[in-house]
């Protein structure tokens, strides 16, 4: 465990013969070995598995297990025996798709699957999961916890990478942490205390998680009437007041993030009404809601909240590049631009070197941080929607965007955050709507809500729907 850029993932490298190590020694089985590449590490029995697995989407699901090591015999694959082997290997993970689906039809989850089944058909005794519960849901990540607890029982040995406590509470006998690339200690999970363990992370102590002020809520800034559309959500309403943090719950599938993105005119919905300040308001796409000063910090922030080729600078001001430009043709204002960019993200607190690092150079909790940086940018900004904002972040980050939020809160904008972590949203909403199968279910005042009356309100087909819900 540790906070992004710790150091987890170069040291992963290093075990896999990806990089060389400078000094230290390393042993399997007792006898001090050196890798001088990948294939070195595999022919030893060490596979890793990425956070963002690395197959081939037009080839099928045989095809990326056995890709670099399939089975040949005269010069010709032997595909019959390959897939025979493919599904065996699925079987023994309970996996509910076939060997010759088509890789890109697969879900996140299905994925990773098959990435576990090509260690496995290396026969890898030591398998590093690296971040692997960061894009699942819960029950995908107990599927998962499944076949870690299968796998170990057969003899393999598990390197499990995670910024989630649950993973190592569910899964972990002892726990490794890093900071600043350096290595902290080794403890038995069983002897270490949720505080000892962040603060070994962090260097610090996180005494307030949720760093929710205590802010005066304002009149109705935003508010949306009966949105429905067919097959995703119906009669949905719900409002916020300015310096107001709503939450929105629900298990997955649920419809909330469906909801938002017909909101923000990136879908359609089939009936509903949209207010701001009181007046209703018609959005037919994002550039609308924009104007209106309604902003959607996306779930996906690498495929929809950032460019990551492109420097964090010229990411921040994409919204208002426009309204900076000079004179009728339009000339880039390069300097006002660097100046609006270098304000926003020193705002936000991001870590880079330059404004011009790439997106892709950053922590997923850094990255966040731009597309904070990148609303803020829009000085009309009335509403901010942040769907799943810590994600795949660390804790220390976590800490730093829940912070970020409150003092926003503090400046008046209304605020909704759409989370599935029922501590997130106990620990900073000050309203909480549920959502189950697309309806509003409920909705409680911080002071009513605990995590078995949000679990209880997710899990029902409908008990308070529409206006009755809008307090």
């Amino acid at each position: 465990m540790g906070e992004n850029g710790a150091g987890k993932s170069t040291f992963i490298k290093v075990i896999t013969g990806v990089h060389a190590a400078e000094e230290g020694h390393m042993y399997l089985n007792g006898k001090e070995v050196h890798f001088k590449g990948p294939k070195d590490a595999l022919s030893a029995g060490i596979a890793a598995v990425y956070q963002h697995p690395t197959t081939y989407p037009t080839l099928s699901v045989t095809e990326n297990i056995f890709i670099g090591h399939e089975f040949i015999k005269h010069g010709m694959i032997q595909w019959r025996q390959m897939n025979q082997e493919a599904k065996r290997l699925l079987d023994r993970l309970d996996a509910d798709f076939k060997p010759s689906d088509e890789m890109g039809t697969l879900s996140v989850a299905q994925q990773q699957m098959v990435e576990i089944a090509k260690a496995l058909s290396t026969n890898a005794k030591i398998i590093i999961l690296d971040e692997p519960t960061a894009a699942l849901t819960a029950n995908e990540s107990e599927k998962l916890y499944r076949i870690v607890d299968q796998l170990r029982e057969e003899g393999v040995s598990i390197i499990f990478i995670s910024h989630r406590m649950e993973d190592m509470y569910r899964l972990a006998s002892r726990v490794t942490v890093f900071r600043d690339s350096q290595y902290i200690g080794t403890y038995d999970v069983d002897k270490i205390t949720e505080a000892d363990l962040i603060k070994a992370m962090v260097g610090r102590e996180i005494s307030d998680m949720y760093p929710k002020p205590e802010v005066k809520i304002g009149d109705e800034v935003f508010r949306i009437e009966g949105m429905s559309r067919t097959g995703y959500f119906k009669d949905v309403s719900l409002n916020i007041h300015a310096g107001e943090i709503v939450g929105l719950t629900g298990l997955v599938g649920a419809g909330r993030t469906e909801t938002m993105e017909a909101v923000c005119g990136i879908t359609k919905p089939d009936a509903g009404k949209v207010f701001v300040n009181g007046k209703e308001v018609h959005i037919k796409n994002p550039a609308d809601a924009m104007k209106e000063g309604i902003v959607l910090l996306p779930e996906d922030r690498q495929k929809q909240g950032l460019i990551l080729s492109w420097g964090l600078g010229d990411n921040v001001i994409l919204p208002v590049q426009d309204e900076l430009a000079k004179g009728p043709f339009k000339v880039k204002n390069e300097s006002k631009e660097r100046e609006l960019a270098k304000k926003y993200l020193e705002e936000v607190d991001t870590k880079a070197v330059t404004i011009f690092d790439p997106g892709s150079s950053l922590s997923g909790g850094n990255q966040q941080k731009v597309v904070v940086a990148k609303a803020l940018v829009q000085d009309n900004m009335k509403v901010l929607i942040m769907d799943e904002p810590t994600k795949g972040v660390d804790v220390g980050a976590k800490a730093e965007i829940y912070s970020i939020m409150g003092d926003l809160a503090k400046k008046g904008y209304a605020i909704l955050l759409i989370s599935s972590e029922m501590a997130e949203i106990l620990g900073m909403s000050d309203r909480i709507y549920t959502m189950c199968k697309g309806r509003i279910t409920g909705c409680l005042d911080i002071n009513e809500a605990s995590q078995e009356s949000l679990l209880e309100l997710s899990m029902e087909n409908s008990r308070t729907t529409g206006k009755e819900a809008v307090k």
